[in-house]
């Protein structure tokens, strides 16, 4: 089975019902970080568990120190996934507004805990889900506690320091998953220093979406990553963003690609820039 599927909103709603199935509602806004919590009140996917990213899917945050959206320590990341009713061989469907990048964010913290099968975007979101017609439900899971023992993958993972000893080495290649004038330096919305790492690509996690909001075809996701890498070898690929969020993004698009699961540099830019020893680069 692929590390990374999707699924339609008609599909889903035939198998909403299936014993097994957990479906988690990411939402989430950086700019109203109650909205997430807000949203899922006035209306969600029938059965749907809220997974809000601050408090649930990013650990604490340490001024100076981390990025922005830490990993969640792993015992809490697995305490966190049984109470929502996740099962070893659960089938796990998750959604937000549409884009996935907070979906996306989920379904790499699974992938990390070891959970390779079963696990789903709602393509679209519930962008998607509203076109198609389908209703929102106000009434809480029912969820049984589940039974899921999973353990972090620490070759999914590379440091701050370990990405340093890296750069200007020929055969990485390393993406930034945020948008081109941020990634140039021009605006920084959110940071207190603008850039990118030195020898990155731009690699717009928006990109992976056709203008209906759905992922592009795999074999359209095949030749924008190809692209990046060149004759480099995929295996050797490193995703990064503003603060580990939309780089997994990324990764799930080059899974639907056919290319093997790249490492995250999970603390991002807004780790890299707590320390002035490291490069910084502006422009393409």
């Amino acid at each position: 089975m692929p590390i990374a599927q999707l699924i339609s909103p008609q599909a889903l709603e035939q198998r909403r019902s299936q014993p097994g199935l957990v479906i988690l509602d990411c939402r989430f806004a950086l700019e109203d970080p109650d909205y997430g919590q807000r949203s899922y009140a006035e209306g969600h996917i029938a059965g749907a568990s809220f997974a809000d990213l601050e408090r649930d899917l990013s650990g604490s945050v340490t001024k100076g120190v981390t990025g922005r959206h830490p990993l969640p320590e792993p015992g809490a990341l697995i305490e966190r996934f049984k109470a929502w009713g996740i099962d070893n061989d659960s089938d796990v469907v998750l959604y937000d507004d549409g884009p996935g990048a907070y979906a996306a964010r989920a379904w790499w913290l699974l992938v990390w805990l070891g959970k390779r099968d079963g696990v789903y975007i709602l393509d679209g979101g519930l962008k998607a889900w509203h076109a198609a017609g389908l209703p929102l439900s106000l009434d809480p899971p029912q969820n049984h506690r589940g039974n899921f023992s999973g353990a972090p993958d620490a070759s999914l993972l590379l440091s701050a320091q370990a990405l340093q000893q890296c750069l200007g080495q020929s055969e990485m290649t390393l993406l930034d998953a945020r948008a081109l004038p941020r990634f140039k330096g021009e605006v920084e919305p959110i940071d207190p220093v603008a850039g990118h790492i030195p020898g990155a690509q731009c690699a717009a996690f928006t990109d992976n979406l056709g203008a209906d909001g759905r992922f592009l075809p795999a074999d359209q996701l095949k030749q924008r990553f190809a692209e990046k890498l060149g004759e480099r070898s995929p295996t050797e690929l490193v995703a990064y963003c503003g603060s580990g969020v939309t780089a997994c993004h990324n990764l799930f698009a080059l899974c639907l690609a056919g290319y093997p699961l790249g490492k995250l540099y999970a603390g991002s830019w807004s780790e890299w820039i707590n320390d002035p020893q490291r490069g910084v680069a502006t422009g393409e």
